[in-house]
């Protein structure tokens, strides 16, 4: 018999068409919409700052990985969703030379220093965001002026007592984050993601569902009055349902069990909950989901299902 008849290999055995690269683009499509409305929306300012976070990543991975002499992984794509998902992320009025450094620490700080894709604990492009607030705070709050309206945005208008007009956060005509302001936009991407399954619902369903309902929780124990429609502003407003669609379902930082998913996304909306109401930023989804990055291990841990095993066979 031909030893060329049976491939035996290590489970698990499932197979797929999928591959690392073929989900980062269905990733990139689904960014599409958010970033194109960012652009029509802030103009031809947040294209350079998109173009810009983008060369930057994959520029970072390409040298660093010829510097040390490793196979070079640009073709993953998985450079290339970094670079969109920070510029998501970013003020379109911040200088060049801001997402340059941002696209470096993402890369290689959080991504190439532990080992490459698969091996960072947390999400790249949040972690630079964040060390992009913390190092630049006024020039990462610095949001746009939209139609001659002042460049506060809805969310900080809703923490200092204000209200937010609905339809303008639905849409995305107000100021903020490139890629944040249309919900409309985002749930298109979110549709499209749901549709080729690259994601699973659990989790921005979780994220989404939990942080309206803490968010709810601490407004009343503060003793404010809580209504439907300043939940959805809430919903609609800063990084919450791109943080829920785009990073907080990151295959890399989150958990992969069912369990897990539901538990992950109750643990970002709690955080951004508490970081919303008792914060002194009107936002907090970006460190929300980092620090539930690290719980991902345990999470996984916790919710991992265990096999019995029979004492007969244990015996044998």
């Amino acid at each position: 018999m031909s030893d060329n008849l049976y491939t035996v290999s290590m489970a698990p055995h499932i197979r797929s068409n999928a591959s690392t690269a073929s989900i980062m683009l269905d990733v990139a499509i689904a960014l599409i919409p958010s970033l194109v409305f960012g652009i029509y929306n802030f103009g031809l300012r947040a294209l350079a700052i998109i173009l810009i976070c983008v060369v930057s990543c994959i520029a970072s991975e390409y040298l660093y990985e010829k510097l040390m002499k490793k196979p070079v992984t640009v073709g993953d794509c998985s450079a290339l969703v970094t670079g969109l998902i920070l510029a998501v992320n970013l003020p379109s009025t911040v200088p060049f030379w801001l997402p340059v450094i941002g696209g470096a620490f993402a890369i290689i700080v959080v991504k190439m220093l532990f080992g490459g894709l698969g091996q960072n604990f947390m999400n790249p492009a949040l972690a630079a965001r964040c060390f992009l607030l913390i190092s630049f705070a006024s020039l990462m709050t610095n949001f746009p002026v939209v139609d001659g309206v002042s460049s506060a945005t809805p969310l900080t208008s809703l923490k200092s007592g204000g209200s937010a007009d609905l339809l303008k956060m639905f849409l995305g005509t107000h100021s903020g984050c490139i890629g944040e302001t249309s919900a409309a936009a985002i749930l298109i991407g979110a549709g499209y993601l749901l549709f080729r399954k690259v994601i699973s619902i659990k989790i921005p369903l979780s994220v989404v569902l939990s942080s309206a309902a803490f968010i709810a929780l601490f407004s009343a124990l503060n003793g404010s009055t809580v209504t439907v429609p300043h939940l959805l502003a809430q919903i609609c407003g800063g990084g919450l349902l791109s943080g829920a669609v785009f990073m907080a379902t990151d295959y890399v930082s989150s958990p992969a069990t069912a369990p897990g998913k539901i538990i992950f996304g109750i643990l970002i909306g709690f955080l951004t909950a508490l970081f919303r109401i008792y914060g002194g930023s009107a936002e907090g989804v970006s460190y929300a989901i980092i620090l539930a990055n690290l719980t991902t291990p345990l999470i996984e841990k916790l919710t991992l299902k265990k096999i019995p095993v029979k004492k007969e066979a244990l015996e044998s």
